[in-house]
C-alpha cells in the first residue's frame, strides 16, 4: 500500500511495515514521513507526506 523508492535495489517498491513517523525540517518544524523496510534487501525506506 505505502510505495517508496529503495536506494539500494534503484526501483520503487511496496514498503513491508510501514510506519508513519515525525522527522526534523528546516525551521525548527516537524514532517509526517512514512518509515518501513524494502522486501527485497532490507533496507531502511522513507516516503515524505504531505502536510495536514
Amino acid at each position: 500500500m505505502a510505495e517508496a523508492y529503495c536506494v539500494k535495489c534503484r526501483a520503487k517498491r511496496e514498503m513491508s511495515d510501514p510506519k508513519e513517523v515525525e522527522i526534523n525540517a528546516k525551521g525548527g518544524n516537524k514532517r509526517r514521513a512514512l518509515q518501513g523496510i524494502c522486501p527485497n534487501c532490507g533496507t531502511k525506506m522513507m516516503r515524505i507526506l504531505p502536510n495536514k
